[in-house]
């Protein structure tokens, strides 16, 4: 029997695919910013920060880059409610993006700092600057230009596994594929299209990640 493909249908459900994209791309926003900061703090502590610390954020980074996300994702939403800790699943997805990234991240930008010529700080230190003004001042803005590409393309990783918070019925793109299969029974349809949006958009997120490292790193583009 052949298989007629029909993309018409799909009209009617566009406002549920564009709410799955506007969450889709909500959860990347906040789970990229906080996230990356997230990276910066640990990663400060790793490299430079009190050896009592060290230990602590190691054992973070070990934990969450050697276990799935999606695993990660139910223990908050799923786990935590078992000793008082509720959250609606936007919440949870936000929360589990973010430290799933600052893991990841805190790596990249620590190999940036482990990059950075000694002379840098001790250029700080003769400016009477602390180790965190040296960090703050001298060292993170070079560091995280060298690695900015990475952390970029890391970014775009966990924006694509966003997708399995539908898991937890967070209104992604990836729900909305789901619901639209579950009422049209038009599966290669639906997974099509939402396949199409997922790749424009991690296009896009990379376009733009590149345009803002040129804005932040004005000094790379003259290179």
């Amino acid at each position: 029997m052949r298989y007629h493909f029909d993309f018409g249908w799909l009209a009617e459900y566009y406002p549920t695919l564009i709410k799955g994209v506007l969450v889709t791309v909500e959860l990347t926003l906040i789970g990229a910013v906080l996230g990356i900061i997230l990276g910066i703090a640990c990663a400060w502590a790793r490299a430079l920060g009190p050896s009592w610390l060290k230990p602590f954020v190691a054992a973070y980074v070990e934990l969450i880059r050697n276990t799935p996300f999606l695993i990660q994702l139910f223990f908050i939403f799923f786990g935590l409610p078992g000793i008082g800790v509720q959250m609606n699943e936007m919440t949870a997805a936000n929360l589990a993006m973010i430290i799933n990234l600052g893991a990841y991240s805190c790596e990249i930008i620590r190999a940036g700092i482990q990059a950075t010529p000694r002379g840098q700080f001790e250029a700080g230190a003769s400016l009477a600057m602390t180790r965190f003004e040296t960090f703050r001042h001298v060292v993170l803005v070079p560091s995280l230009q060298r690695i900015w590409p990475a952390l970029s393309s890391q970014v775009v990783i966990v924006m694509l596994g966003s997708s399995v918070v539908s898991q937890i019925a967070a209104e992604d793109l990836t729900f909305a594929a789901n619901f639209i299969q579950s009422r049209s029974f038009r599966a290669f349809e639906a997974y099509f299209v939402s396949t199409a949006i997922y790749l424009a958009l991690a296009v896009l997120l990379r376009q733009t990640l590149a345009v803002v490292g040129k804005l932040i790193f004005p000094r790379r583009v003259r290179q």
